[in-house]
């Protein structure tokens, strides 16, 4: 199998639906059980055999480079580019492939930066090369599709339609957010310009005639669009650390910083991850909710599945459950 041996990471969104988090940092450098969402995905590209990776920021550009580099920490070599306005999902991945030089016969994964999947890269990669195809989708079934859109397959796994968003969606297989690309089929996005890749470069695509296929599968994926998403996403990967090797070790059932300070009659589970120099007092309880760097919860706290500001004070018996604090 020809190895794809390059990525673009779509890293440039504003996260609106992340308001308040995203207000000073960026939804793909947000941190979730130990790392930002974009280190996540970029150890899974390199793990992948990604030796190439392009960071295509827009919003909130300036922070990336200062954390990644050149990519040498991670074992990648990561590259950047930039919008000055946002041009959707298509223009952003015709803006980053200027950054790289591909051969003539090469493929590239192409990830959406708000997505985490424990899928394998490798099965997705042979599929494309198996079928020839000008592009391979993930899809994963969800039990509703009302809320996505949905791309209904044959058999084989082709692409038969994309559909937009509809009461009763005639398939359950939706785009969750990878994609594999043949040079050609990036070369013939317009530059410069907003383009969509699911309204407008997958169905002109599927008119002309060339295979699209979706590699489908029920491994972990989740989308964090939103701040109760994001919690969730992180409580899933400090529980189940297999999902990410970016996920640091882990003793039980939460990840705590070794500079924060926990009470010995305090409780801290159930997924939580907790940053550099939290203070939790006596007889508090943490669950499954993510505590910014610096905070303090006083004693006799409840804390349960909810995401704390770097800075936040929770005043000694407050109860928080699936709440965002300290904005």
């Amino acid at each position: 199998m020809k190895a794809i041996k390059k990525a673009i990471l779509l890293v440039g969104g504003k996260g609106t639906r992340l308001m308040p988090l995203t207000t000073s940092v960026p939804k793909p450098m947000l941190r979730i059980a130990g790392a930002p969402v974009t280190e996540h995905q970029i150890i899974k590209a390199r793990d992948a055999g990604v030796t190439e990776l392009v960071l295509a920021t827009s919003y909130l550009a300036d922070v990336f480079k200062p954390y990644f580099g050149d990519g040498s920490r991670f074992g990648i070599n990561i590259k950047y580019a930039f919008e000055d306005q946002p041009l959707g999902t298509g223009g952003a991945i015709a803006n980053a492939a200027e950054v790289l030089s591909l051969a003539s016969d090469e493929s590239i994964y192409i990830f959406n930066g708000d997505v985490l999947s424990a899928h394998d890269l490798l099965a997705q990669a042979e599929l494309h090369n198996r079928n020839s195809a000008a592009v391979t989708l993930h899809l994963v079934e969800v039990d509703d599709a009302r809320a996505y859109g949905c791309v209904p397959i044959s058999n084989e796994g082709r692409v038969l339609d994309f559909l937009e968003k509809m009461d009763n969606p005639i398939a359950k297989t939706i785009n969750a957010g990878c994609y594999i690309f043949t040079r050609t089929a990036v070369e013939e996005i317009p530059r410069a310009q907003v383009v969509s890749v699911e309204r407008e470069t997958f169905p002109q695509i599927l008119k002309s005639g060339r295979p699209i296929y979706g590699y489908c599968n029920s491994d972990y994926w989740i989308d964090m669009g939103t701040p109760a998403s994001m919690i969730k996403a992180s409580r899933d990967l400090v529980m189940n650390p297999q999902i990410s090797r970016a996920t640091p070790q882990i003793q039980g059932e939460s990840l705590i910083s070794p500079t924060a300070k926990v009470h010995p009659n305090a409780n801290v589970g159930a997924g939580s991850f907790v940053e550099d120099r939290v203070s939790i007092g006596e007889n508090s309880h943490v669950l499954g909710s993510i505590i910014g760097a610096d905070s303090i919860i006083e004693g006799e706290v409840f804390i349960e599945n909810s995401y704390l500001a770097p800075h936040s004070r929770v005043k000694s018996g407050s109860k928080l459950q699936g709440e965002i604090f300290g904005f």
